[in-house]
């Protein structure tokens, strides 16, 4: 019709650039954190994200501004794999623990054999002790009752122990068990510390 004008689609269009921008922001992240090793060239992140080098620069500045952010994303998956079991739970959260070494036990344990030779894997694996240490205080904490003062420090110390990766790493791949028998392992070593404690309370 004569002075009907077209419809106006740069909302549109910016809306959905900033979609793209997102989603490739998430690529990359997603790339840097299933190799979690600060030392990989960006080249190397770039192919697995299927974008250039440059454009991994312009979203993170930098090869550290891209660990920083892959840092911060990669903690918080975690916290979210581990935290999903409610507290007191030793079935559900054995498996929350298990499932997450299944996914990320092998490369944790590569970053542990480099421990000191780079600052940012020393930052990844501080991190990782402090979402260990209190997963274990929040979901096994309670199963310890009343205990307190340095009774409660070794039992939560015995705890973080058994839940440990090289514990995991023992029985899945040293020992050969399987997953249902590492959880099964695991949840009867708990259980004996748990025990002990109340034997102790009585």
């Amino acid at each position: 019709m004569p002075g009907t004008s077209e419809p106006d689609t740069r909302p549109y269009r910016m809306v959905r650039r900033a979609e793209a921008f997102a989603e490739t922001r998430q690529a990359i992240l997603d790339a840097a954190n299933e190799i979690r090793d600060p030392r990989t060239p960006l080249s190397v992140v770039a192919a697995r994200a299927g974008v250039s080098e440059r454009t991994v620069l312009r979203h993170f500045g930098s090869r550290d501004g891209l660990v920083v952010a892959a840092i911060a994303e990669g903690t918080a998956r975690d916290e979210a794999e581990r935290f999903a079991a409610p507290a007191g739970d030793i079935a559900g959260a054995v498996s929350s623990l298990v499932g997450h070494y299944e996914t990320a036990g092998d490369r944790i344990l590569r970053l542990l054999a480099e421990e000191g030779a780079d600052p940012q894997i020393d930052e990844i694996l501080a991190g990782g002790r402090t979402i260990h240490w209190r997963w274990v205080e929040e979901k096994l904490g309670p199963l310890l009752g009343g205990q307190s003062g340095s009774q409660r420090r070794r039992r939560l110390a015995q705890l973080a122990a058994i839940c440990d990766v090289y514990t995991w790493k023992v029985m899945r791949r040293d020992g050969n068990l399987g997953r249902a028998e590492t959880e099964r392992s695991i949840c009867e070593l708990i259980e004996a510390v748990v025990g002990t404690q109340k034997e102790a309370a009585r």
